[in-house]
């Protein structure tokens, strides 16, 4: 049994992927990367310095993978474009496609996102996108070439957890590619449910970057995936509405 996650045959050494956004400065971020143990960290490319200006996110974190994504592109075409820009900067054809229709929720777009699914395939990048919770959109996206799922969990940057475990257990279980929960983690435990569920890695940002020590933080998401991950291998005892002693009531003293 091992910990390793596999995606477009690419072997990471860890099932926790984490972001580098809103950390109170970029020390605390590359300590806290350093302690999730995350081989694949996430960056988005409206945002970064590719130009090695200062002590910018490229430069400080040279020794990981990236996992650019098209976080704030509202269309297609826009997503489209940040992806062919980051494969240019980067020299990585992989991508976390975003494309956001409301901006309130913060909640995918659909439509638009299977449009630049379809594109960004067939023009060779590794698209992994962030979706709702919908069974058929995920197995449509992975239909389209996805090389990977990633439903939210719950509202990005909500810190809810699983709000829909009926759904994501679902997913998980019909999934021809992994399935990577993204958005709404908040702490631990919830990262544990969601591996649990069957999911093959969790991606987070937030409860990491704005815990009081995220330090701290990291170092448990880290435990708390590989904590899922196995239990959900080894597989939980059925639940029971009756007490079952774990030992034999046979040769009890007075008996």
């Amino acid at each position: 049994m091992t910990t390793t996650l596999t995606i477009a045959g690419e072997h990471l050494s860890s099932r926790l992927l984490l972001g580098t956004a809103g950390y109170p400065n970029q020390k605390i971020m590359v300590d806290a990367i350093k302690a999730s143990g995350a081989a694949l960290v996430t960056v988005s490319i409206r945002r970064i310095s590719l130009q090695g200006h200062g002590s910018d996110t490229i430069s400080l974190l040279s020794g990981y993978r990236f996992l650019p994504n098209t976080a704030g592109c509202e269309t297609a075409r826009d997503a489209i474009l940040t992806a062919q820009l980051a494969r240019e900067a980067l020299g990585t054809n992989w991508i976390k496609l975003e494309v956001i229709g409301d901006r309130e929720t913060l909640y995918p777009d659909a439509s638009e996102l299977l449009e630049a699914t379809r594109v960004l395939v067939d023009e060779g990048f590794v698209v992994l996108p962030y979706c709702s919770d919908d069974p058929v959109l995920c197995q449509r996206l992975a239909d389209l070439g996805a090389a990977a799922v990633m439903p939210m969990g719950s509202l990005i940057g909500s810190g809810m957890g699983v709000a829909n475990p009926a759904n994501l257990a679902v997913i998980c279980r019909r999934a021809s590619v992994p399935v990577i929960v993204d958005a709404g983690i908040g702490t631990a435990s919830d990262a544990v449910i969601a591996m649990e569920l069957g999911a093959s890695g969790v991606l987070l940002n937030t409860a990491v970057a704005k815990a009081d020590d995220p330090i701290a933080m990291a170092h448990a998401m880290r435990l708390a995936v590989e904590a899922g991950w196995f239990a959900c291998s080894a597989g939980r005892i059925p639940r029971r509405l009756r007490a079952e002693p774990s030992s034999p009531q046979l040769g009890l003293v007075g008996s």
